[in-house]
Protein backbone atom coordinates (compact mmCIF):
# COMPACT_ATOMS: atom_id res chain seq x y z
CA UNK A 1 0.00 0.00 0.00
CA UNK A 2 1.42 3.33 -0.91
CA UNK A 3 2.14 6.03 1.33
CA UNK A 4 1.07 9.73 0.63
CA UNK A 5 1.65 13.15 2.70
CA UNK A 6 -1.58 13.90 4.42
CA UNK A 7 -2.60 17.26 3.83
CA UNK A 8 -2.00 20.69 2.26
CA UNK A 9 -0.66 21.99 5.79
CA UNK A 10 1.94 18.76 5.91
CA UNK A 11 2.98 19.61 2.65
CA UNK A 12 3.75 22.89 3.41
CA UNK A 13 5.44 22.31 6.15
CA UNK A 14 7.61 19.69 4.49
CA UNK A 15 8.40 22.71 1.84
CA UNK A 16 9.12 25.34 4.59
CA UNK A 17 11.59 22.60 6.16
CA UNK A 18 13.36 21.74 3.10
CA UNK A 19 14.13 25.94 2.72
CA UNK A 20 15.39 26.25 6.36
CA UNK A 21 17.64 23.14 5.75
CA UNK A 22 18.89 24.67 2.26
CA UNK A 23 19.89 28.18 4.10
CA UNK A 24 21.36 26.70 7.07
CA UNK A 25 23.52 24.79 4.16
CA UNK A 26 24.41 27.73 2.82
CA UNK A 27 25.05 29.75 5.76
CA UNK A 28 27.17 26.83 7.02
CA UNK A 29 29.43 26.90 3.63
CA UNK A 30 29.73 30.83 4.12
CA UNK A 31 30.82 29.73 8.22
CA UNK A 32 33.77 27.83 6.95
CA UNK A 33 34.96 30.18 4.63
CA UNK A 34 34.67 33.14 7.28
CA UNK A 35 35.41 31.31 10.04
CA UNK A 36 37.67 28.49 8.67
CA UNK A 37 39.57 30.22 6.29
CA UNK A 38 39.46 33.32 7.53
CA UNK A 39 37.83 35.18 3.97
CA UNK A 40 35.60 37.68 3.77
CA UNK A 41 32.64 36.83 1.64
CA UNK A 42 30.09 38.84 0.04
CA UNK A 43 26.43 37.79 -1.06
CA UNK A 44 26.72 37.28 -4.74
CA UNK A 45 23.96 37.28 -7.39
CA UNK A 46 22.94 34.38 -9.54
CA UNK A 47 22.07 33.73 -13.30
CA UNK A 48 19.41 31.44 -14.50
CA UNK A 49 19.33 29.77 -17.51
CA UNK A 50 18.41 29.50 -20.61
CA UNK A 51 18.55 33.34 -20.68
CA UNK A 52 21.14 33.91 -18.09
CA UNK A 53 18.83 36.98 -16.46
CA UNK A 54 20.47 38.35 -13.45
CA UNK A 55 19.01 37.49 -9.93
CA UNK A 56 19.72 41.67 -8.96
CA UNK A 57 16.52 42.52 -10.83
CA UNK A 58 18.23 44.57 -13.94
CA UNK A 59 17.62 43.69 -17.59
CA UNK A 60 20.72 44.99 -18.70
CA UNK A 61 22.95 43.70 -15.94
CA UNK A 62 26.55 44.31 -17.78
CA UNK A 63 28.04 40.94 -15.54
CA UNK A 64 24.35 38.73 -15.12
CA UNK A 65 25.60 36.39 -12.27
CA UNK A 66 29.37 37.40 -11.63
CA UNK A 67 28.81 40.90 -9.00
CA UNK A 68 27.95 41.56 -5.77
CA UNK A 69 24.48 41.88 -4.47
CA UNK A 70 25.51 44.00 -1.46
CA UNK A 71 28.75 45.11 -1.07
CA UNK A 72 27.38 46.37 2.58
CA UNK A 73 26.22 43.17 3.59
CA UNK A 74 29.97 41.36 3.54
CA UNK A 75 30.78 38.71 6.10
CA UNK A 76 33.70 39.59 7.98
CA UNK A 77 36.70 37.47 8.16
CA UNK A 78 35.87 35.36 11.74
CA UNK A 79 32.63 35.60 11.87
CA UNK A 80 30.45 32.90 13.40
CA UNK A 81 27.84 30.69 12.10
CA UNK A 82 24.84 32.84 13.77
CA UNK A 83 26.11 36.17 12.74
CA UNK A 84 26.77 34.19 9.34
CA UNK A 85 23.21 33.36 9.57
CA UNK A 86 21.76 37.18 10.34
CA UNK A 87 23.28 38.66 7.11
CA UNK A 88 22.81 35.72 4.37
CA UNK A 89 19.32 35.29 5.55
CA UNK A 90 18.46 38.05 3.91
CA UNK A 91 20.27 36.64 0.36
CA UNK A 92 18.56 33.21 0.16
CA UNK A 93 20.07 31.42 -2.52
CA UNK A 94 22.83 34.07 -3.54
CA UNK A 95 26.38 32.82 -4.93
CA UNK A 96 29.48 33.06 -2.10
CA UNK A 97 31.76 35.98 -3.59
CA UNK A 98 35.52 36.66 -1.76
CA UNK A 99 37.01 39.82 -2.08
CA UNK A 100 40.33 40.21 -3.71
CA UNK A 101 42.97 42.62 -2.29
CA UNK A 102 42.42 41.80 1.40
CA UNK A 103 43.52 38.13 2.47
CA UNK A 104 44.38 37.49 -1.17
CA UNK A 105 45.07 38.62 -4.60
CA UNK A 106 44.27 36.23 -7.49
CA UNK A 107 46.66 35.68 -10.36
CA UNK A 108 44.06 34.35 -13.57
CA UNK A 109 44.96 31.98 -16.43
CA UNK A 110 43.15 29.80 -18.99
CA UNK A 111 42.42 26.69 -17.29
CA UNK A 112 44.34 24.39 -19.72
CA UNK A 113 47.46 26.72 -18.71
CA UNK A 114 46.68 26.39 -15.30
CA UNK A 115 46.46 23.32 -14.63
CA UNK A 116 49.64 22.51 -16.35
CA UNK A 117 51.41 24.91 -14.72
CA UNK A 118 50.40 23.66 -10.88
CA UNK A 119 51.31 20.17 -12.20
CA UNK A 120 54.84 21.32 -12.76
CA UNK A 121 54.64 23.79 -9.82
CA UNK A 122 53.58 20.91 -7.36
CA UNK A 123 56.56 18.81 -9.21
CA UNK A 124 59.07 22.05 -8.70
CA UNK A 125 58.17 21.60 -4.57
CA UNK A 126 57.31 25.63 -4.53
CA UNK A 127 54.55 26.80 -2.02
CA UNK A 128 51.34 26.98 -2.94
CA UNK A 129 47.78 28.38 -2.34
CA UNK A 130 44.04 27.60 -3.23
CA UNK A 131 43.87 26.90 -6.90
CA UNK A 132 40.24 27.25 -8.69
CA UNK A 133 39.11 26.33 -11.95
CA UNK A 134 35.74 28.66 -13.09
CA UNK A 135 32.83 27.60 -15.54
CA UNK A 136 34.39 29.97 -18.36
CA UNK A 137 37.52 28.30 -18.55
CA UNK A 138 39.64 30.52 -16.58
CA UNK A 139 42.38 29.09 -13.76
CA UNK A 140 42.43 31.13 -10.53
CA UNK A 141 45.84 31.46 -8.36
CA UNK A 142 45.23 32.85 -4.87
CA UNK A 143 48.41 34.40 -3.68
CA UNK A 144 49.64 36.98 -1.36
CA UNK A 145 48.04 40.55 -1.24
CA UNK A 146 49.64 43.32 -3.75
CA UNK A 147 50.15 40.85 -6.44
CA UNK A 148 47.50 42.94 -8.69
CA UNK A 149 49.63 46.23 -7.97
CA UNK A 150 53.17 44.33 -8.57
CA UNK A 151 51.99 42.48 -11.43
CA UNK A 152 53.58 44.79 -14.19
CA UNK A 153 57.36 45.18 -12.71
CA UNK A 154 57.27 41.17 -11.82
CA UNK A 155 56.74 40.81 -15.34
CA UNK A 156 59.28 43.65 -16.61
CA UNK A 157 61.99 41.88 -14.11
CA UNK A 158 61.38 38.46 -15.49
CA UNK A 159 61.64 39.46 -18.91
CA UNK A 160 57.92 38.95 -19.81
CA UNK A 161 56.57 42.39 -20.28
CA UNK A 162 56.71 42.88 -23.79
CA UNK A 163 54.92 39.11 -24.11
CA UNK A 164 51.56 38.56 -25.31
CA UNK A 165 50.30 36.53 -22.30
CA UNK A 166 46.61 35.46 -21.94
CA UNK A 167 47.74 36.51 -17.75
CA UNK A 168 46.20 38.68 -15.46
CA UNK A 169 45.69 39.74 -11.09
CA UNK A 170 42.78 40.74 -9.79
CA UNK A 171 43.30 42.73 -6.36
CA UNK A 172 41.48 45.55 -4.52
CA UNK A 173 37.38 45.87 -5.96
CA UNK A 174 37.66 42.38 -7.84
CA UNK A 175 35.70 39.34 -6.71
CA UNK A 176 35.98 35.56 -7.15
CA UNK A 177 33.16 33.48 -6.71
CA UNK A 178 33.95 30.37 -4.54
CA UNK A 179 33.29 27.36 -4.52
CA UNK A 180 30.86 25.20 -4.93
CA UNK A 181 28.97 28.57 -6.38
CA UNK A 182 27.35 28.97 -9.89
CA UNK A 183 29.13 31.60 -11.97
CA UNK A 184 27.22 33.98 -14.46
CA UNK A 185 25.37 30.83 -14.58
CA UNK A 186 27.43 28.89 -16.36
CA UNK A 187 27.82 26.31 -13.91
CA UNK A 188 30.03 25.27 -10.03
CA UNK A 189 33.36 26.85 -9.61
CA UNK A 190 35.65 24.09 -8.34
CA UNK A 191 38.92 23.39 -6.52
CA UNK A 192 41.78 22.56 -8.21
CA UNK A 193 43.90 22.74 -5.03
CA UNK A 194 41.62 23.08 -2.31
CA UNK A 195 42.67 25.46 0.71
CA UNK A 196 44.11 24.47 4.02
CA UNK A 197 45.00 26.08 7.03
CA UNK A 198 48.04 27.27 5.55
CA UNK A 199 47.52 28.35 2.42
CA UNK A 200 44.28 30.11 3.00
CA UNK A 201 46.20 32.03 5.68
CA UNK A 202 49.51 32.77 4.45
CA UNK A 203 49.50 31.98 0.12
CA UNK A 204 52.29 32.43 -1.56
CA UNK A 205 54.11 35.74 -2.94
CA UNK A 206 53.30 35.92 -6.52
CA UNK A 207 56.70 35.73 -7.25
CA UNK A 208 57.39 32.40 -6.67
CA UNK A 209 55.12 30.94 -8.87
CA UNK A 210 54.74 33.63 -11.62
CA UNK A 211 57.70 32.47 -14.08
CA UNK A 212 56.45 29.19 -14.14
CA UNK A 213 52.85 30.82 -15.04
CA UNK A 214 54.13 33.17 -17.54
CA UNK A 215 56.07 30.27 -19.33
CA UNK A 216 53.24 28.01 -19.20
CA UNK A 217 51.01 30.79 -21.06
CA UNK A 218 53.21 31.56 -23.77
CA UNK A 219 53.57 27.79 -24.62
CA UNK A 220 49.85 27.98 -25.37
CA UNK A 221 50.04 31.24 -27.40
CA UNK A 222 52.43 30.39 -29.55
Amino acid sequence: MGFTIGGSRSTKEFRSGTRRRGRMSECTAVAEYTGLWGWDAVPGARAAAPGRDCSCGDPRCAAPGAHPLDIGAAVRAGATLDEVTDTWGGFPGAAVLLPAGRSFDVIEVSAEAGRQALVRLERMGLPLGPVTATPDGRAQFFVAPGAAGELPQLLYRMGWDDADLDLRALGQGAFVTAPPSDHAGLGPVVWLRPPTLDSAGRPPQARLLLGTLAYICHRFQR
